[in-house]
């Protein structure tokens, strides 16, 4: 096994002990822990991280970026489809999160696709900052 793949599976079953086998086999998202534990220092109230988090749940590689129609982020965390809009907006506003529009001519419009280049440049400032203090996020993590 490669090195990246022990890693990885290392990792795994920590999770794995932590959440149980079952609900690690239907799958997990890796969010930072810069995002989650500094969300006001980066602007996001909790409606907007719990945006985040669905849309990162369906970012499957870096190079995929998530595409939900907004009536389904919408649907899964329990808020109109309206309030979805307005919250990207202000989420793309606030340079976070960058929409690409999905044109066809044969079939319309499609959902957008979303990019987090913003959110990730904003954490990466901000852990750089919190470092160079000598802080730490959050409790280290073993494995």
């Amino acid at each position: 096994m490669a090195r990246d793949e022990t890693g990885r599976g290392r990792r795994l079953k920590a999770q794995e002990r932590k959440w149980s086998k079952d609900l690690m086999a239907g799958g997990w998202t890796a969010v930072p822990n810069v995002i989650i534990a500094e969300q006001r220092a980066l602007g996001l109230d909790p409606l907007d991280i719990n945006i985040i988090l669905h849309l990162s749940t369906l970012w499957a590689s870096g190079d995929d970026s998530p595409s939900p129609a907004k009536r389904a982020v919408a649907e899964a965390i329990g808020v109109d489809p309206r309030t979805v809009q307005r919250r990207i907006a202000a989420l793309e506003k606030k340079g976070l999160i960058r929409r690409e529009a999905r044109r066809n001519n044969a079939e319309g419009s499609k959902s957008n696709l979303y990019h987090f280049d913003g959110l990730i440049a904003a954490a990466r400032t901000l852990v750089r900052a919190v470092a160079a203090d000598g802080e730490a996020i959050s409790r280290p993590r073993k494995g």
